[in-house]
């Protein structure tokens, strides 16, 4: 089984060369060969250099820089789109998931499964950011029927046919776990030891995984439409009852109807029903707007040791073909 493992890269320089070092003698152990893919996501400090220079001198490690900070999904694509293996290993670059779990996760990916996540038996970070990442997991699992969310995460190997569902994929929205639920259900989560991060402090807090929770339901699916259309039929019932109420009272003689803090708490509630329904449209007509523009997903601004992977236009032309 030969492995090919992506790393985004971030803000890493210290990490990187002990995370490396420790990737070599695991992967070794494949019969089928290996590689490893730094994808340097636009990072302000020295990690281009470092994983540079860390290219040239191990022979099975390449490095992609990107041409700005797209975001984690869009440079692990970067990095899947140019792994050549049959199994991808994608991991994080903060030496949390140790490389010598990484065979945990090839042992579960038997001939049935196609998509393995290592799964943390302990609470990763801090109490905000879990209820941060349970939040995201629930949306991902009852707001777009991804199977099994809870076992996601960025610990993952699976089949490199998987890519095939979002090789086209462009704009600069992009949720690989979405993208791979869209290809199979082959999945399941397996143990594995994770570790405290070395350096520095995660860039996701709980204000950004609600966001990202957000971003992937639009981005996504139309049930944020669907839940904006069933949230509105409810509260034209409520409408028509207070009508059917107020007609009654005005035709048993009660002209001066009581209540008027409630009439006006329930118009306030009308109100901002609707400001959230233009808020949904908003994101969509913005989405297309931007998909309209052309927005690159990410753009390659220099390789070591990686011939040029085919862009996603022409990897259209060839599937065309």
């Amino acid at each position: 089984m030969s492995v090919s493992v992506v790393i985004p890269c971030y803000r890493s320089e210290k990490t990187l060369p002990a995370l490396v070092e420790r990737l070599h003698p695991v992967l070794a152990q494949q019969p089928g060969g290996y590689e490893i893919i730094l994808v340097v996501d636009g990072s302000p400090d020295n990690t281009w250099q470092v994983a540079a220079d860390l290219a040239q001198l191990h022979e099975h490690t390449r490095a992609i820089r990107l041409a700005r900070n797209y975001g984690q999904h869009n440079a692990i694509v970067a990095g899947v789109r140019a792994a050549r293996f049959d199994v991808i290993v994608t991991m994080d670059d903060d030496l949390q998931h140790p490389p010598e779990e990484i065979p945990k996760l090839l042992t579960a990916l038997q001939d049935d499964v196609d998509l393995v996540y290592g799964v943390s038996v302990e609470e990763e970070h801090k109490a905000g950011r879990n209820i941060g990442s349970r939040g995201l997991k629930a949306a991902l699992t009852v707001g777009l029927g991804v199977p099994d969310a809870r076992n996601l995460s960025a610990f993952r190997a699976f089949r490199s046919f998987l890519r095939s569902g979002f090789d086209l994929i462009t704009g600069p929205h992009l949720s690989i776990d979405v993208a791979l639920s869209w290809t199979t259900t082959r999945i399941v989560g397996v143990e594995v030891r994770m570790e405290h991060r070395q350096e520095g402090e995660s860039g996701y807090t709980l204000r950004t995984l609600i966001a990202r929770a957000i971003d992937i339901a639009v981005g996504y699916s139309v049930r944020p439409l669907r839940i904006v259309t069933y949230v509105g039929f409810l509260v034209g019932l409520g409408g028509l009852v207070l009508v059917g109420r107020l007609l009654w009272l005005y035709f048993a003689g009660n002209t001066t109807v009581a209540g008027f803090t409630t009439i006006a708490t329930v118009v306030a509630i009308f109100a901002s029903v609707q400001m959230i329904a233009i808020g949904v449209l908003g994101e969509y007509v913005g989405r297309i707007h931007s998909h309209g523009m052309g927005r690159p997903t990410y753009v390659i601004r220099d390789r070591v040791g990686l011939t040029p992977a085919p862009s996603p236009r022409e990897a259209e032309r060839t599937v065309v073909r």
